[in-house]
């Protein structure tokens, strides 16, 4: 787990972001901010190359909410400054693609410099090769195949999930989502790990003003424990999280619909 926080500056928890690691190589999703610091912190804490700052190649998004895409130029430029020689490989909704050229432009005079002067860097890796993506098989390679799927969160007209399907374990990462969505029931149906979102039903008391939102947009502790059984998920992990709420509280709701391993996961977690 690279960040496991929310759109809440919490300096102990970066941006959304996840890392599944086959072999050498990292599959990012999503890439909220601090991603590559957080990376190349995973890698020394871990020994983990795969996840050396050079090595990112590989990005989905599940929404373009701001806090799944703030470390998106960071993951564009960060490793091609120090040396990354090949483009970001990016997969996500309809969007991704405008965002990637709205980006470029924004760092337009940052990319000449560094171009054209001195440190005479190659301009076609600040170019990502952006795939926006459907419901459907999105990627295959010879070590993971990896499944887009639709979920309801909120107002977005496309937000997605995805499986995992590696040599050894099947992960799917929901994103942010609306429980009541089925589309995770049907992708995980017995995965091996389940990464999901939860808030704790007491925010709703400290904040009943945006109770309409989160109902609408995410998925508490109690619907998270509910859903994680009705998909035979046989881990959950739950992520999207915000300090302050002690870890039983998550749990004991958690724990009302299911009885399976549950780990509540902090920046830098290796599963």
């Amino acid at each position: 787990m690279l960040g496991t926080g929310n759109p809440l500056p919490d300096p102990d928890r970066s941006g959304p972001a996840t890392a599944v690691v086959v072999d050498d190589v990292a599959y990012l999703f999503d890439c909220g901010p601090g991603v590559v610091r957080r990376a190349s912190a995973a890698a020394k804490k871990h020994g983990l190359a795969a996840l050396e700052p050079t090595n990112l190649h590989h990005l989905f998004v599940t929404h373009l909410h701001s806090d799944h895409t703030l470390g998106y130029p960071d993951l564009i430029f960060t490793p091609w400054v120090v040396g990354r020689a090949a483009p970001l490989e990016v997969y996500g909704p309809p969007g991704i693609a405008a965002m990637t050229d709205h980006l470029r432009a924004a760092y337009a005079e940052d990319i000449a410099v560094r171009t054209e002067g001195l440190e005479k860097s190659e301009r076609a890796s600040t170019v990502p090769n952006v795939h926006e993506v459907t419901a459907g098989l999105i990627f295959r390679d010879a070590r993971v195949r990896i499944t887009a799927f639709p979920v309801h969160h909120g107002s977005w007209a496309h937000a997605f999930g995805y499986r995992i399907e590696g040599p050894d374990r099947t992960i799917v990462i929901t994103g942010d989502y609306a429980s009541s969505d089925d589309a995770i029931i049907a992708a995980c149906d017995g995965c091996d790990v389940l990464v999901s979102e939860g808030y704790a039903s007491r925010i709703l008391d400290r904040e009943p003003g945006r109770r309409e939102y989160m109902h609408a947009f995410h998925t508490s502790a109690i619907e998270l424990g509910a859903l994680a059984t009705r998909a035979r998920a046989k881990q959950v992990v739950v992520t999207h999280r915000r300090s302050g709420i002690p870890d039983h509280v998550f749990l004991d709701e958690i724990r009302r619909g299911y009885a399976g391993p549950v780990v509540l996961a902090d920046d830098l977690d290796r599963l």
